[in-house]
């Protein structure tokens, strides 16, 4: 049996959450769309980075994030999120973590990606209809969650929240 495989994003703020998902159910090609609107941290991690992750440091309180401008993908279209605290916290598990993935080992760039997998021609034009329009926007990492990749849709394992102290509490 395959050794399970996880993904590791930042818990945003509901009223972010909110926003992000709708905008991504809006322009996710719906046949594609199988997850909702997610800041990946780390694409792939085995059980034993898990346990190196559980032993940090987590923040005591909600990360401020910035949803700072539109990005072109070339076949889609995301959110640049800015977050010193946030980057801080991916470097610090990133030291503690081990052997990483090619795709964990590039240097992050925060995003939420709201169009994906689209014609060029379509990802362009959502591009400069949202950067049009586009206001930059605050929001918050309120912790992390944890998905165990399934093959293409994820399940979350768990969620580690900010706040007082280290909290660990699984969901199904």
């Amino acid at each position: 049996m395959m050794e399970p495989t996880f993904i590791l994003t930042a818990e945003m703020d509901g009223e972010s959450f909110a926003w992000l998902d709708a905008l991504r159910r809006r322009h996710f090609p719906p046949e594609r769309n199988m997850l909702p609107a997610h800041l990946t941290m780390f694409h792939r991690l085995s059980p034993a980075q898990l346990a190196a992750l559980r032993s940090l440091d987590m923040p005591r309180s909600p990360v401020p994030l910035c949803f700072d401008r539109v990005v072109f993908l070339g076949f889609g279209v995301a959110l640049h999120v800015q977050s010193d605290e946030l980057e801080r916290l991916r470097k610090g598990a990133r030291a503690s973590l081990g052997e990483l993935s090619r795709q964990d080992s590039q240097p992050w760039r925060p995003h939420v990606t709201i169009q994906n997998k689209a014609p060029a021609e379509t990802a362009r034009h959502l591009h400069q209809t949202l950067q049009d329009g586009f206001t930059e926007r605050a929001g918050a990492a309120t912790g992390l969650l944890i998905w165990e990749y399934l093959g293409g849709p994820w399940r979350l394992a768990e969620r580690i929240a900010f706040g007082d102290g280290f909290q660990l509490s699984p969901r199904s």
